[in-house]
């Protein structure tokens, strides 16, 4: 059994070994849950990861609760089919799906969950940033997912519901270094019907498109959609397009944060990464850490976050190994791996 010491990560840590153990198929044991955060212990949205991945593993786990600073996961195999989960509230879904990509490289029929929560929340990606700027990414090297919005679900009533569908994959490796000329921006921008009157999701959009075009980075693509919700809110998310790269930018709209606002702060963002000469944005970093280390590749990245520190030490429990190279331009390389036990 893998003992990992949670101490020093958060969610990510827990999200992260979980799917490390689903497609190993190691069991693994983490204590002091994390135990640096002012609420240590598993929340309701890890919990929801844990019990997803329970049913989708057939896997064997303590008794846990919310507040639990430490749980045992001992993977079963991976059985397709389609499945749900509710995390309550605004729960994250992008985050629930983010440990279910890794999936799609050991099961050998396709797997669909739906989650129900909160798919544009605080201190998470909102989904369309996943379904316009991480997936893309990913298909280009292999992974064959979609993610689908039906409702969107804002703070605190949440009640969103998206749907990932996997495929059976086989990643290919990441060579992402040199991201070529920038091509154009494409802006998402989402509010809720309630919205509509004061036109945010139009303000949002016509801002991001006229600062965006103030530093050079021009639009080929805006977006605008309403749609019902249980709680009111906003978001806008930012794709853009290099020869040989996609990198996003994304921000969320707050009660009493004008839409004008929330667009400044998703284009401030924007013009960090084009101003960067990285291939891809500081949340894509750490996201591609894990397909790095299953396919192998080098990738070009803004700065060595906490995150993408502590998921190269945790793939290096697993005998999973991503190197940092260090310089102007960070870059992470692994040389792959065949370790990863082939679905029956």
């Amino acid at each position: 059994m893998i003992e990992i010491d949670g101490s020093d990560g958060g969610g990510q840590l827990v999200r992260t070994a979980l799917s490390l153990a689903a497609i190993t198929g190691e069991p693994i044991r983490m204590e002091n849950v994390r135990g640096a955060r002012s609420n240590p212990g598993l929340r309701q949205q890890h919990l929801a990861v844990l019990n997803i991945l329970t049913d989708v593993c057939d896997a064997a786990v303590s008794e846990v609760a919310v507040g639990s600073d430490e749980f045992e996961f001992r993977p079963g195999s991976i059985t397709p089919g389609t499945y749900g989960i509710d995390i309550g509230t605004a729960g994250s879904v992008p985050l629930l799906f983010d440990a279910l990509f890794p999936l799609a490289v050991a099961t050998d029929e396709p797997l669909s969950v739906s989650g129900r929560g909160g798919t544009d929340v605080r201190w998470s990606p909102p989904i369309a940033y996943q379904s316009r700027v991480k997936l893309p990414v990913l298909r280009e090297h292999g992974l064959h997912a979609v993610v689908e919005r039906d409702r969107p679900g804002f703070y605190p009533a949440g009640g969103g519901v998206s749907t990932l569908r996997l495929a059976p994959s086989s990643l290919t490796p990441i060579a992402l270094t040199d991201r070529g000329p920038f091509q154009g921006a494409r802006v998402y921008s989402l509010a809720s019907e309630a919205l509509a009157g004061d036109e945010v999701a139009q303000r949002q959009a016509e801002t991001a498109v006229e600062r965006l075009e103030e530093h050079g980075l021009g639009t080929v693509e805006c977006a605008i959609k309403y749609a019902e919700t249980d709680s009111p809110g906003s978001s806008v998310v930012i794709r853009l397009d290099f020869a040989r790269a996609i990198a996003g930018a994304d921000a969320l709209g707050e009660r009493g944060k004008p839409a004008e606002v929330v667009a400044n702060e998703a284009v401030e963002d924007a013009i960090l990464v084009r101003d960067s000469r990285a291939a891809v944005d500081r949340y894509m970093a750490d996201q591609l850490v894990l397909p790095l280390a299953l396919a192998g590749g080098r990738v070009s990245i803004p700065d060595v976050t906490e995150h993408v520190a502590t998921s190269v030490d945790l793939l290096g429990t697993f005998d999973l190994a991503v190197r940092v190279e260090q310089g102007d331009t960070p870059k992470l390389v692994s040389s792959g791996t065949d370790a990863i036990p082939s679905p029956d």
